[in-house]
C-alpha cells in the first residue's frame, strides 16, 4: 500500500493539500444551494441517485465525465463551466509545500 498522504498524528496536523473530488463536489453544492433546489431535485434532473450526489458534494466520491456532465446540466451549467469554477477555486488556494518529514514518509506496496 502506498499511502498517499503522510501517516501519523502529524499528518492530521499539517494541512492537506485539496483533492479535484473535493472541490468539484464543492462548486456542485455551491450552485445548488445558490438556486435555492433540494438534492432531491437536483440528483432527479441528473438522473442519479440522491446518495450519490450528496457523496459527490462532499467530496467522498470521483464521479465520471459523464456524471459530472449530467450534473452540471441539471445545475444549468455546462461541464466546462463546472470544471472552470473548480479550477478558480484550486487557483485562489495557497500553494502546500511538501515538508522534509511528509517526504520521508514510509511506504508500503500492496499485492
Amino acid at each position: 500500500m502506498i499511502p498517499l498522504r503522510p501517516l501519523g498524528k502529524e499528518a492530521e496536523q499539517e494541512r492537506r493539500e485539496p483533492l479535484w473530488r473535493d472541490l468539484v463536489g464543492d462548486v456542485l453544492r455551491r450552485e445548488r444551494l445558490a438556486q435555492e433546489r433540494t438534492l432531491k431535485d437536483v440528483a432527479d434532473a441528473a438522473r442519479i441517485s440522491m446518495p450519490y450526489l450528496s457523496e459527490l458534494e462532499r467530496g467522498r466520491k470521483e464521479a465520471s465525465s459523464e456524471v459530472l456532465a449530467a450534473a452540471a446540466r441539471a445545475l444549468g451549467l455546462g461541464l466546462p463551466d463546472l470544471l472552470s469554477l473548480a479550477q478558480s477555486r484550486l487557483v485562489g488556494l495557497p500553494r502546500v509545500r511538501p515538508t522534509k518529514a511528509s517526504l520521508q514518509g514510509e511506504v508500503r506496496l500492496a499485492a
